[in-house]
């Protein structure tokens, strides 16, 4: 009831576009979600996910063969790029929590269609430094991944994962860069929450995946069964 009365006196508005929006509870209109660049469901790296342009079945891609990642499965639901790079670059910098709900709906449809839920018994966040928690006041990926379990049913403890320390941003290095940058920069708190069990890793942007890759070794380090990754968009630029 509250919500409803809000949207009388603040009528929600596109994201995108700026129209008054045609889906209730939600911050994007059904013509954009419709423009929205989506990772399509197959054509895509068995691995990480990586959508490659004009095939229909899924195949494993150089990098992974060359890197092997360390966890077994990732997906992402959108692309990093045009207004799905607007989108998150406002929850994730300006503070636009308003775009929770529909961030969560993309993120629920991938996981939906590329995993398994039923095996699933945990999920969890890729963990801010403390720098990034100071300057932004929140943890992007934890406001996402919480929704996100209890659509599915799933427990999301707080505290398991974190940073050992403060690497260099992501976004300013390139891919060997990358890859070496997050080495020994996460650390599992309390490996009995997942000894022995399928955790499911959310993460905001994927770019080369070792992000996600160092939280999968630290998981399965301390007992993890498996490891899956889900990540809100897939940059394809590094």
């Amino acid at each position: 009831m509250f919500a409803s009365v809000l949207d009388l006196v603040w009528p929600r508005v596109c994201e995108v576009c700026g129209r008054s929006v045609d889906r209730p509870g939600r911050h994007v209109c059904a013509d954009c979600l419709n423009r929205l660049p989506f990772v399509p469901t197959v054509g895509c790296c068995r691995r990480c996910g990586r959508p490659a342009e004009g095939l229909s079945v899924d195949f494993t891609c150089e990098d992974c063969r060359t890197y092997r990642p360390r966890f077994d499965r990732a997906a992402s639901a959108l692309l990093m790029d045009g207004a799905a790079r607007a989108m998150l670059n406002a929850f994730k910098f300006r503070n636009h929590h308003w775009l929770r709900d529909d961030l969560v709906d993309f993120l629920e449809a991938a996981a939906r269609a590329r995993f398994d839920v039923a095996q699933i018994d945990l999920v969890l966040s890729v963990p801010s430094t403390l720098l990034h928690l100071w300057d932004r006041g929140y943890t992007p990926c934890r406001v996402l991944a919480k929704p996100l379990a209890r659509r599915l049913g799933k427990p999301c403890p707080p505290l398991v994962l974190r940073r050992k320390n403060a690497p260099k941003r992501q976004g300013r290095l390139g891919e060997a860069e990358r890859r070496t940058n997050v080495v020994g920069t996460v650390g599992v708190l309390r490996p009995s929450a997942v000894a022995g069990r399928t955790v499911l890793v959310v993460d905001d942007v994927m770019t080369t995946g070792s992000t996600l890759s160092e939280c999968a070794a630290e998981l399965k380090r301390a007992g993890a069964a498996r490891v899956w990754c889900l990540s809100l968009a897939r940059s394809l630029h590094t």
